[in-house]
């Protein structure tokens, strides 16, 4: 299988999957069939269960995914539950993680993890709480960091467990009916890559209002 064997020994295809999804989730399921939802699966686990790796598709990954459905190419409810599991999953993964580690992980830098992207999610959990874990869903790298910091900083687990499965149903319901009922309209078709874009573009927003509210805070305090 020269494509998943390029897909496990490749970040650049990562990371060009996540801005040209449409250009290898198609012919995937041309080539594999069934096998993009074991792919499917393992992406979004990745992407929200292990701190290593934010750098993995989601939102665009799930339009996609949605797109290919309302196609006829995959199953719908069979995406909805193969992208819902592993996005629970996930995140109680890095939860559990974090809350082993401890805030110790702050104390200094790792090379596969990046203390900015810590104290990014530490401040957008300490500004929204408890529903930053649904919140941070839609914004990228957050989304992977959010779990993470909820365990180091000891979240009730039984809360943490409701936010979460709120947070991944909202997410998965939006994101994959949004491909699924536009993402074969004619214009949608003729720019998929524009609207890929777009929804990248506008999952980054929250991130980057965010940290121009850090910037102004600290610009006031001086």
């Amino acid at each position: 299988m020269e494509i998943f064997d390029h897909l496990s020994n490749s970040t650049f295809y990562l990371a060009d999957l996540a801005l040209h999804v449409d250009k290898y989730l198609f012919p995937l399921v041309e080539a594999y069939g069934r096998w993009v939802y074991l792919l499917l699966f393992m992406v979004i686990f990745c992407e929200t269960g292990l701190v290593v790796t934010p750098f993995l598709p989601g939102d665009s990954l799930l339009f996609a995914a949605g797109a290919l459905a309302g196609a006829g190419a995959l199953s719908h409810p069979m995406v909805m539950l193969i992208i819902f599991i592993p996005a629970i999953l996930g995140d109680q993964v890095n939860y559990s993680i974090g809350r082993y580690l401890g805030r110790r992980v702050f104390e200094k830098e790792y090379r596969l993890l990046k203390r900015e992207h810590l104290l990014a999610a530490q401040r957008f959990y300490e500004t929204h709480g408890g529903k930053a874990i649904i919140l941070a869903r839609f914004v990228p790298i957050i989304r992977t960091f959010a779990p993470f910091v909820a365990g180091v900083g000891k979240m009730n687990r039984g809360r943490f467990v409701f936010f979460n499965f709120t947070g991944a149903a909202i997410w998965v319901l939006l994101l994959v009916n949004a491909g699924f009922f536009m993402g074969n309209h004619p214009w949608v078709q003729e720019n998929f890559s524009l609207v890929i874009y777009a929804i990248i573009i506008i999952s980054v927003l929250p991130m980057v209002v965010e940290g121009g509210r850090a910037w102004l805070r600290k610009r006031a305090s001086r």
